[in-house]
């Protein structure tokens, strides 16, 4: 059998999908589409798996997740319906419900969160609430693991025996609504029922003005005026729109439902709570000083005190495991090329990737305690404002954040946006907040060239990739993403203690695709580019790096750097290494120049001037971020081809920026 989970954000579904299925999840993308998807195998029941689909608050064709979550419905034919709704919020999470039910899939409500609604004095008659909904209802405390076996029992029931949802007329009251409804329905129920499809749900999307339902039901034009003659009649009569009609009946059909089953709670304790909170934490005056110093903790924990920390020991116990690896090579007389395959082409480009594992690891375990305990949805409230004038939407801010500490997790994180196109473009723009990879380029470059305003080269170069992203984004929302953004709703919840088991989950999840991730796509770019540093156009073993065929496709693009002031083929070389990583352009340099990276600054002047110094910074600044990050783009936007585009137009938008600014420097200099 399979379940679909479907319930409102923030109403406790990936705890409950947690507490269903354990570890035995699968986590992908739905076809065709970058919306995540987890599955897995409900404990004990090898025969009963989960689909947990993503939080939405309403099914309508307007938000990328509603479209999945009703198309997997109607389409995939799942045998049941878990819903779950937040008993503590149980008018809001209703809506969800009643359009659910036209569905007419086995359906079972599971009203999660009763603990609360016991400890602050209210109660649910789940029998009469059950009556009312005509499908059943199960009362649920998922974080505690209450009711979870009850729950399940009846939702496999329900669907063994097929039981429809028995309920489905909302309005029977006579007015408007109900007449504009019932007329319809006398007009499609042939077309729905050639297509399989419920005609109460139908009905209720062309009246909600779904384009798409006319066509797919081959309603013919005098079909159509016909409808629209009932719609209009309705709105004549109620007064409203047609969407505020259909919303006022569910939410009238909800409060009688509400009067008749439900003894309000008195405000809560967590709610109270929360309400104090957040007179600091989304202040008019303390909110943004408040997430400074919470994302300044976080990347210093991250960055420093605890996950780089944790990198650093990975790191020299992988360095410890290559020379091992080496001495053993050696000994046992291996061919030297193949030996320099698996040590400086697999070893040190799969390592140096793996040892930012701990990073990656550390943040999303800082990202998802914020996550758990509602700070996150703060953070997108206060920031949508500004966000929302070059296109995206207060959710995009964290991701963008985390870039400026690693492009790979920042990519990943853009799954957390509800959007489609806030996803995609938020894509776009992170890798031009700088990362942290590149600091050593920044350091030593502005040690070589300006040693007396270090910190102002450093500062000017992170404002730059600001600005830049800032303007990507205005050209990006008048091309590449026209039309209406996605509005922006999101529920502020009460803070709660996070989830110990959904956050060890988070990290596994997240760990596994890393590593997955590095010895895939990143394991096929380390041994290209030791290919291209071992071997000449002859596939000869060269014993000078200048002969490679990476210097030869390094003097090859050269010239394309000719008009920002460097055209030495050493700087394009190190350029191409940099792709594997950004650290790689300094050790780069440093060996073709035969100088160690700490005498390196002392050389560089052979190479550059303080002008082309500062062309160059603003180039690394702003070119194609590392293979790691390349790989988590092309993941995310599931395209080879959408992929190549981002490359090589954060190539050229980086090339262009660095000629504005060697032409303006050599006209002021």
């Amino acid at each position: 059998m399979v379940f679909a989970l479907v319930g409102n954000q923030n109403s406790g579904k990936t705890t409950l999908f947690n507490a269903l299925t354990g570890s035995n999840q699968h986590v992908g993308n739905f076809p065709g589409v970058t919306v995540e998807r987890k599955s897995g195998e409900v404990k004990g029941k090898k025969d009963c798996t989960i689909v947990d689909l993503p939080g939405i608050y309403s099914i309508r064709p307007y938000t990328q997740e509603e479209v999945v979550s009703t198309d997997f419905i109607l389409n995939e034919h799942p045998d049941g319906i878990i819903n779950i709704v937040d008993a503590t919020n149980i008018e809001r999470n209703l809506y969800l419900t009643l359009q659910i039910l036209e569905l007419k899939v086995p359906t079972v409500v599971a009203l999660n969160m009763m603990d609360e609604v016991r400890e602050n004095g209210g109660s649910v008659d789940v029998e009469k609430l059950s009556g009312i909904l005509g499908v059943p209802v199960v009362p649920i405390a998922a974080a505690k693991g209450e009711g979870i076996s009850e729950l399940l029992e009846v939702a496999v029931e329900t669907a063994a025996r097929k039981v429809m949802p028995t309920v489905y007329d909302f309005c029977n009251d006579g007015g408007a609504v109900h007449r504009c409804i019932h007329a319809i329905v006398h007009l499609i129920q042939d077309h729905a029922d050639m297509l399989g499809l419920p005609c109460r749900f139908c009905v209720t999307r062309l009246i909600e003005g779904d384009g798409d339902m006319d066509v797919r039901l081959g309603i013919n034009q005098n079909e159509k005026e016909l409808i629209e003659h009932c719609v209009v009649e309705m709105e004549d009569s109620t007064g409203l729109d047609r969407n505020a009609a259909m919303a006022d009946m569910r939410y009238n059909f909800i409060e009688n439902a509400v009067a008749e089953s439900v003894v309000k709670s008195r405000e809560s304790k967590e709610h109270k709570r929360s309400v104090a909170i957040d007179r600091v934490l989304t202040g008019k005056y303390t909110a943004i000083p408040v997430f400074i110093a919470v994302m300044f903790l976080v990347f210093w924990l991250t960055f420093h005190a605890v996950g780089q920390r944790m990198s650093d020991v990975l790191a020299a116990g992988i360095e410890l495991f290559t020379q091992a690896a080496d001495r053993g090579l050696v000994a046992y007389g291996i061919n030297p090329v193949v030996k320099s395959l698996i040590i400086d082409g697999i070893f040190a480009g799969v390592g140096s990737v793996l040892s930012f594992l701990p990073i990656v690891v550390t943040l999303f375990f800082f990202l998802s305690i914020l996550e758990d305990t509602g700070y996150m949805a703060r953070i997108a409230f206060v920031m949508d404002s500004m966000l929302r004038k070059i296109g995206l939407s207060g959710r995009s801010f964290v991701p963008m954040l985390m870039g400026f500490g690693c492009s790979v997790p920042a990519i990943m994180a853009t799954r957390t946006l509800s959007s489609d196109r806030d996803r995609k473009m938020t894509i776009l723009l992170t890798p031009y907040m700088s990362c942290s990879a590149k600091i050593p380029i920044y350091a030593v470059f502005s040690a070589a060239f300006f040693p007396h305003h270090a910190a102002l080269v450093m500062i000017a170069l992170y404002v730059t990739g600001i600005l830049v992203g800032i303007l990507a984004a205005l050209l990006f929302k008048s091309t590449l993403f026209r039309g209406k953004p996605v509005p922006f709703v999101m529920e502020l919840p009460n803070y709660r203690l996070p989830s110990a088991k959904s956050v060890a989950l988070l990290l596994w999840e997240k760990a596994k695709d890393f590593i997955e991730r590095a010895f895939t796509i990143i394991f096929l770019g380390s041994i290209v580019i030791w290919f291209l540093q071992t071997f000449d156009s002859r596939i000869n073993v060269v014993s000078n790096s200048a002969d490679s065929l990476l210097a030869v496709i390094g003097r090859f693009i050269a010239p394309v750097f000719a008009p920002l002031g460097f055209n030495d083929w050493r700087v394009a070389t190190s350029l191409i290494s940099g792709f594997t990583a950004k650290e790689s352009v300094i050790s780069t340099l440093a060996v073709l120049l035969g100088t160690s990276i700490d005498s390196l600054g002392e050389v560089l002047g052979t190479l550059f001037t303080p002008l082309t110094a500062v062309s160059f910074l603003v180039f690394t600044l702003l070119y194609t971020p590392c293979v790691a990050a390349v790989a988590a783009v092309r993941r995310e936007l599931d395209s080879a081809a959408k992929t190549l585009s981002v490359i090589i137009s954060q190539c050229v938008i980086a090339w262009i920026t660095a000629l504005v600014v060697y032409t303006i420097g050599g006209i002021l200099f």
